[in-house]
């Protein structure tokens, strides 16, 4: 039943308090609820988060909303990993209501003495409870009490003590609470900060450190070993996360060839996804990559190095993988008894063979949870779960809790690019992060339509993580945008996002398609081993790497870009130039970017002062993080922007004492 005093529409709130909301160590929750009641006395509302010991933490006052009647906010913050719960308490308020009660009756001569009266009573109230041992309150408040019957001196005097800072800062700090209401409990699960905060790296093994002879053309695949060499250099540009596209022995029937052909040649490597073949399935290794002792050894000096290993998890076989002889009635068998493999037309998969979870689905999910505990054992605490919308929910949130019951801080990436509610909801039952629609938002109002989206609407559901680019997605504006293309969403995604990520060859500034119109890479890597000297792009100059380190620099500076729901939306003159900020505590970020590869743009930039926290200030100074220059900025600043020399500014407030 509805309480004395109505709380209702409270957030976040997933599926009906029956899934718990996003929530991370360190990180603010936002709370919100509308609460309201009959008549015009005043009401109190506040949070009371509860820890995953049981231990009620103290209540948080929440403030009415500054437009939205009846609509009232806090924020709490989690301190440990794991479920923790909130609940919004409402109460009549009697100190509020005779402070407004008095303001208007004492000064017109109303009962003026009747009202002194009552608030002396009150404040009695107050005293009584209040800590023996804390003496400046109890000092605040025995002075009101003696202001309330003092008759010898002016009734504006009386009134006004009764009404000061000091005592009204007491009184919020100690309400009294009558009629008290209470909403919930609701859960929401506080992960470690890698489910929120992170730089990832994607790089296939089997072309870090591989070879070619120049004699036959024969390319030697590289190895744990030789991509171990690699990991120095992605540590050193700041990378928090090295992501591993499927590590399994590959398929031999139905092989795919160059850019998805299918005719491959005898040394083709073909698609790590294709998983599967008599050498094994998803829980052994490519022999050409070696074995768990080379893997354990990869991982450990990730770990040295400061990095996590992130492996992906793609549930599909090959024709030839284990589970198709041993397990058939883990797959859909057509009309000609002939085994379905995967189709996305007009695109066919004929090296892999979908999972039919329905017709064993106690054993899939041994099998599976069997697998990733495998991997778990071999140091990997993050998986990159490919394609999970097209597999049962039900599964995915049974593993998820089977995984966060024994060990929360494993965490599970959705690679889902699909529907919003198929996106939501995957993140809503378990999953810790998603991919997202950022590749495809490239003009300035999508970009800020959908910060906003994800940082205060769909927050409580999904995390977001930015790529750049991936092996499937070479979106046209980097096709075509010349090297301040890359700058531009390297900018975006490392100060937009908390999390983001960067597929090897982005700092190259791998641009080339196969074919006008596509998002396929020519000579695609998911299908060949791609040879890359990292070493003389380095000496001649054409990386992009020192500037994605000064990026990964900026956010570990920054308490403001590690967090997601805190981003405000400025604007420009210049419909080409997106102007973000981002707030934690004193430390405020500013970016402003040229979204125009082409072309310099030149525009006034107009703040919201009070969101960063300089409300009635004419100036304040700023410190671009990129170039190292500083300027004095207003409320409405000039900004000029060539993409060919730096087409962003990422811009640290000053702050006077």
């Amino acid at each position: 039943m509805v309480g004395r005093i109505p709380v209702m529409d409270v957030m976040p709130v997933v599926d009906l308090g029956r899934q718990a909301a996003k929530a991370t160590v360190g990180e603010p929750l936002p709370v919100s609820a509308t609460v309201f009641r009959e008549g015009h006395d005043k009401l109190g509302t506040e949070v009371v988060l509860v820890g995953p010991d049981g231990t009620r933490r103290p209540p948080v006052r929440m403030t009415p909303d500054a437009e939205v009647p009846d609509r009232y906010h806090a924020a709490v913050t989690p301190d440990a990993v794991g479920v923790w719960t909130f609940e919004v308490h409402a109460w009549s308020d009697p100190i509020a209501t005779w402070q407004h009660d008095a303001g208007l009756k004492i000064p017109a001569g109303v009962d003026v003495e009747l009202m002194f009266l009552e608030g002396r009573l009150l404040l009695e109230r107050v005293l009584a409870d209040l800590p023996s041992d804390d003496r400046p309150a109890r000092a605040v408040v025995t002075g009101a009490v003696q202001a309330a019957t003092d008759t010898e001196r002016p009734v504006a005097a009386r009134l006004a003590q009764l009404r000061s800072e000091e005592l009204v800062a007491v009184l919020d700090a100690n309400p009294l609470r009558e009629l008290v209401s209470v909403e919930g409990p609701y859960p929401a699960f506080a992960d470690r900060e890698r489910a929120l905060y992170g730089s990832w790296y994607e790089f296939f093994p089997r072309s870090e450190g591989a070879t070619k002879d120049p004699e036959t053309g024969i390319v030697m695949s590289g190895s744990f070993e030789t991509a171990a060499r690699r990991l120095d250099a992605v540590a050193a540009m700041g990378f928090d996360v090295i992501y591993l596209p499927p590590i399994h022995p590959i398929v031999e029937v139905n092989r795919k060839g160059p850019t998805n052909t299918l005719t491959p040649g005898p040394d083709d490597p073909c698609s790590p996804w294709a998983i599967g073949s008599i050498e094994g399935g998803h829980d052994a290794i490519h022999p050409d990559l070696g074995n768990f002792a080379d893997f354990d050894a990869f991982v450990a000096r990730a770990g040295e190095l400061g990095l996590e290993v992130a492996l992906d998890l793609a549930l599909q076989a090959a024709p030839d993988h284990p589970w198709v002889t041993s397990h058939p009635e883990w797959f859909t068998t057509r009309a000609d008894g002939t085994i379905a493999y995967a189709e996305n037309p007009p695109k066919k998969y004929q090296d892999i063979y979908p999972v039919n979870f329905d017709n064993d689905p106690t054993g899939i999910c041994r099998e599976v949870l069997r697998v990733v505990r495998l991997w778990m054992s071999h140091g990997v605490r993050i998986f990159r779960v490919d394609n999970p919308h097209t597999k049962p929910l039900a599964f995915w949130e049974w593993l998820l809790k089977e995984i966060r019951r024994t060990d929360p801080d494993v965490l599970f990436l959705s690679e889902a690019f699909t529907r919003p509610a198929m996106m939501h909801a995957l993140g809503s039952i378990g999953f810790h992060q998603s991919y997202t629609y950022f590749t495809w938002r490239t003009a300035r109002w999508e970009i800020e339509e959908y910060l906003t989206e994800l940082s205060s609407e769909s927050d409580h559901l999904m995390r977001p993580n930015f790529f750049v680019n991936t092996p499937d997605i070479l979106h046209g504006y980097l096709q075509y945008g010349g090297p301040a293309a890359f700058k531009i969403r390297a900018v975006i995604a490392a100060t937009g996002s908390p999390s983001w990520g960067v597929y090897a060859g982005y700092e190259l500034y791998e641009h080339v398609a196969v074919k006008p119109g596509s998002e396929e890479y020519l000579d695609s890597e998911k299908f060949q081993v791609r040879i890359r000297d990292w070493d003389a792009a380095q000496a001649e100059g054409r990386t992009l790497a020192p500037y994605l380190t000064r990026l990964n620099e900026i956010r570990r500076a920054h308490p403001s870009l590690k967090l997601l729901r805190n981003v405000t939306i400025h604007s420009a003159d210049d419909e080409n130039v997106l102007v973000f900020s981002k707030t934690a505590g004193d430390d405020t970020v500013i970016v402003v970017v040229n979204l125009d590869p082409h072309g310099t743009r030149e525009t006034m930039v107009h703040l919201d002062l009070a969101s960063l926290g300089l409300a009635g200030q004419d100036s304040f100074g700023v410190h671009d993080e990129i170039t190292g220059a500083d300027w004095t900025w207003s409320q409405h600043s000039y900004v000029r922007l060539d993409p060919h020399d730096e087409p962003a500014h990422v811009l640290t407030v000053r702050r006077t004492a």
